[in-house]
């Protein structure tokens, strides 16, 4: 059976009060490389139906798992019900998304991917290794392609559908004696676009700043933010923006006034910095629909799968505007705003991140940023650690490498003490790049990041 006959039988078989049901057709390749030579390549494909059956008194049950026949499916519908039949109601039901015209192809076949994908990626990849090989350096790595057909139907008679590839390079180049590390990590949807050479460029040139190694203690230290670093703390930002836990108190953009109990119209960045989703922004496309089979800390609910997605202002000129809202926050008469799989900050800048290396007099040049995690909701406090080569900046130019720190810091009062950015490109998220990769993000600089102690990590 195709997997829209699938999704078509669960709806049909279902006897709950409402129903959706999310059939998901995915493939994915993918090439490993260690050590300057390739290790592994493999190629998957599965399907798998989600069911979520709704009650008249707001309970849902959600079954996932890989079906073939429709016996499966009807079985899997089944389970869904008793699910919803045995669990408490939800505080975020609304009615199931009524039908709207939409021009999707819901009949065509799923999109998948193949290790084709690969053709020109891999040209550039051996002149890679093999450069490696004859400069001495080791090249480990790691290129990935997944593309989901996900077909969404209601009992209401909503059909949507959304095909999205997703792709990344990340590499790592050492030393022969690994005490020197780099990284660099790139987001695509079709590897049409990934400069092997500019990336391997780059990953030389930090390792040579490196044969000079430095030590420093910790501090504040003037530091430069490569867009890589910014999306992954801006992401904490982002999934910690929830409407619902503002208004109850319970985070950093609550406000603590019955009157105004959010901090939405707010100036957060003293620069007139915006950050945005936008579904159909190039490079960085996204579903323009909510395909969610669990609800999520009031960003997304499972009563309001299929409802349309579009570009949202979540910070304007450097004034929070939205947070993310599910249709039962906001009530019948206000639009809802769900989160979106992309995010966009744009501060107008223009400088690249030599143009910012060159104008600064001291200071520290990060490359990623790991193990991140959230000490305090409140003040969205977050500590990690620097990864794969911190760089001492002195009069315009790289000094050498110094040691890693860990970090104490706020992203949304950092917003509030930049005093550059640079120009806005694709970046690929290291702690977030598994389950978030489509960002662009700019450099910035910060006068006083707070480096709270050394770090003995490498």
């Amino acid at each position: 059976m195709q997997i829209q006959d699938l999704v078509e039988r669960a709806v049909a078989s279902s006897a709950a009060d409402g129903c959706v049901v999310l059939g998901t057709d995915r493939s994915a390749t993918n090439l490993r490389w260690a050590g300057n030579s390739l290790t592994t390549n493999a190629q998957t494909a599965s399907r798998s139906l989600a069911v979520i059956s709704t009650t008249a008194a707001g309970q849902v049950g959600v079954v996932r798992r890989a079906v073939s026949t429709a016996e499966e499916v009807d079985r899997l519908v089944r389970d869904s019900e008793a699910a919803a039949a045995a669990s408490s109601p939800g505080d975020d039901v609304a009615p199931l998304v009524k039908p709207y015209p939409n021009d999707d192809d819901w009949s065509g076949d799923p999109a998948r991917t193949s290790i084709d994908v690969f053709a020109g990626f891999s040209d550039g990849l051996a002149r890679a290794l093999e450069a490696a090989r004859s400069s001495d350096q080791a090249l480990f790595g790691f290129a990935e392609h997944i593309v989901e057909s996900t077909f969404l139907a209601t009992s209401t008679g909503l059909r949507r559908r959304h095909d999205q590839p997703t792709g990344r390079v990340e590499l790592n180049a050492k030393s022969p004696d690994f005490t020197r590390s780099t990284y660099e990590g790139v987001h695509t949807r079709d590897f049409a676009d990934v400069d092997v050479d500019a990336m391997t460029a780059g990953l030389a040139e930090r390792l040579s700043w490196a044969q000079r190694s430095i030590e420093l203690p910790a501090g504040r230290y003037e530091t430069l933010l490569p867009p890589s670093c910014v999306a992954d703390l801006l992401l904490f930002a982002y999934f910690a923006a929830s409407a619902r836990d503002a208004a109850e108190g319970r985070s950093v953009y609550s406000r603590r006034d019955p009157g105004a109990p959010t901090r939405v119209g707010e100036r957060l960045a003293s620069l007139p910095i915006s950050m945005y989703s936008d579904p159909s922004r190039p490079g960085l496309e996204a579903a323009p629909f909510v395909a969610t089979a669990a609800s999520w800390g009031g960003l997304e609910s499972v009563f309001d799968n299929g409802a349309p997605r579009g570009r949202t202002d979540w910070i304007s000129d450097g004034v929070l505007t939205t947070l993310p809202a599910t249709r039962s926050w906001v009530g019948a008469d206000q639009p809802a705003h769900p989160i979106i799989d992309n995010l966009i900050v744009d501060g107008g800048g223009s400088a690249t991140l030599p143009d910012m290396i060159a104008s600064t007099e001291r200071g520290l040049l990060l490359t990623t940023l790991w193990y991140i995690r959230e000490v305090d909701p409140q003040t969205l406090l977050v500590t990690g650690l620097t990864r794969d080569g911190v760089y001492l900046v002195e009069n315009g130019a790289v000094q050498g490498a110094v040691n890693n720190f860990r970090f104490n810091e706020s992203p949304v009062d950092l917003l509030g003490r930049i005093t550059e950015v640079g120009v806005t490109a694709p970046t690929l998220p290291r702690e977030w790049g598994d389950w978030f990769s489509r960002t662009a993000m700019p450099t910035l600089r910060v006068p006083d990041f707070n480096m709270s102690t050394v770090s003995a990590a490498s």
